[in-house]
């Protein structure tokens, strides 16, 4: 009985000290979040300043869609829009609907800052690893993203059909689910989606006009 009772109570143990490993491992997730959400923050604000140095006539030359609307610089990213205020350099909705996140902001801030005068949609259709200098970061996006899409949207082709006739898509012929979107005015993308069968998982795949890296150095932040 007292062998039991001994194993009965390192039992208890051992899983109140998974409980802490596991509470510690959920705090450290937490605090890791909290820090790149707060570094994203901070990195808005150093392009809020960055904005505000720009040469405006520049900018209109390298980005032609921009309008000026009392007091912001407007563009539409993803279906929205958005205004930078030439009073601060920050971004916020201009649709009434939720303010942008970190991610949409960086979107539009790194466009302002990287796209190059005289660029233009080429319409060739290429994968993000065939990208120019793209080819380093092709796994990471392929993980992160591709990948990502494919499974999120296995088995809910009816909602992703949706999703983009809500981002007024094109809609193309090619895949069980095909469409073209705007990412900006400057930079379409298309994205293609199978749907699962008996021996294929899902599978997508996501094309940007060969001249995406003359209007945003940064397409990891895209999609």
């Amino acid at each position: 009985r007292d062998s039991s009772t001994s194993r009965g109570l390192g039992d208890v143990y051992k899983r109140q000290i998974q409980r802490r490993k596991d509470i510690d491992i959920r705090q450290g997730e937490d605090r890791m979040k909290e820090e790149r959400i707060s570094n994203y923050v901070k990195l808005c604000e150093e392009w809020a300043q960055r904005f505000l140095k720009m040469d405006q006539a520049d900018l209109h030359k390298r980005v032609p869609e921009l309008k000026e609307e009392n007091g912001f610089l407007t563009i539409i990213h993803f279906g929205r829009r958005y205004g930078v205020s030439l009073e601060d350099g920050r971004i916020q909705s201009l649709d009434g609907q939720r303010e942008p996140d970190t991610t949409e902001m960086l979107n539009i801030y790194t466009l302002l800052g990287y796209a190059k005068e005289g660029a233009f949609i080429m319409d060739k259709w290429v994968p993000f690893a065939d990208l120019r200098n793209a080819r380093p970061f092709a796994p990471a996006y392929q993980i992160g993203e591709t990948d990502v899409f494919s499974a999120t949207f296995s088995g809910h082709e009816k909602e992703l059909r949706e999703a983009f006739q809500k981002l007024d898509g094109r809609e193309l012929p090619q895949g069980d689910v095909g469409y073209e979107i705007r990412a900006f005015d400057c930079m379409p993308m298309r994205f293609f989606f199978w749907e699962r069968d008996e021996e294929f998982e899902a599978q997508g795949n996501i094309l940007f006009d060969y001249s995406a890296t003359d209007f945003n150095l940064s397409l990891i932040h895209i999609s």
